[in-house]
């Protein structure tokens, strides 16, 4: 049989050459506490560091906004996707730049994609579950911060992180 793009349930997936990506479907509890979040958030509250990510739509060009959690490690800033491959991930590799927000303050970033296992990547995925498990455990298989590195190791590939830096730093480096 020739090798052609990958499919699921039926649909195909023309992005993908390979296997489909990771990704996990929110539930309705999902959304409703992304919900809930978001619109704390775009009032000014920051909940253990959330922000409202948005990233031009990689097809539109329209801004797309989405909580997220953004975690400081070291002095440097990451953003985790826990789900996998996301939308919001698929935007940010392609825009390459984006804003966070909270309230009125409006951030705006450039990003660079981890690559699928390094010693940064697992780092950053160790402390991510440390700060948010009670949030995001479920999609890590089991896997917490107390695990080896080769268990982190393992999932790191389905799990996109990307290191955010304000534009004059990005520049300047």
């Amino acid at each position: 049989m020739p090798a052609g793009p990958a499919r699921v349930a039926g649909r195909r997936w023309p992005c993908h050459d390979g296997p489909v990506p990771s990704y996990r479907q929110p539930t309705s509890a999902d959304k409703a506490f992304n919900g809930l979040v978001a619109a704390a958030t775009r009032l000014g509250l920051s909940i253990w560091g959330s922000r409202v990510l948005r990233v031009r739509g990689r097809t539109s060009g329209q801004w797309r906004s989405t909580p997220v959690n953004l975690l400081t490690l070291d002095g440097r800033r990451y953003l985790v996707a826990p789900r996998g491959e996301t939308q919001w991930v698929r935007n940010l590799r392609t825009a390459r730049s984006g804003e966070l927000v909270v309230g009125r303050r409006v951030e705006a970033f450039n990003a660079e994609e981890l690559p699928g296992v390094d010693d940064e990547k697992v780092a950053v995925l160790c402390a991510y579950l440390r700060r948010w498990k009670f949030e995001v455990g479920r999609f890590f298989d089991g896997v917490s911060a107390d695990s080896p590195d080769d268990e982190l190791r393992r999932i790191a590939p389905e799990h996109p992180v990307f290191r955010v830096d304000s534009p004059a730093a990005h520049t300047a480096g």
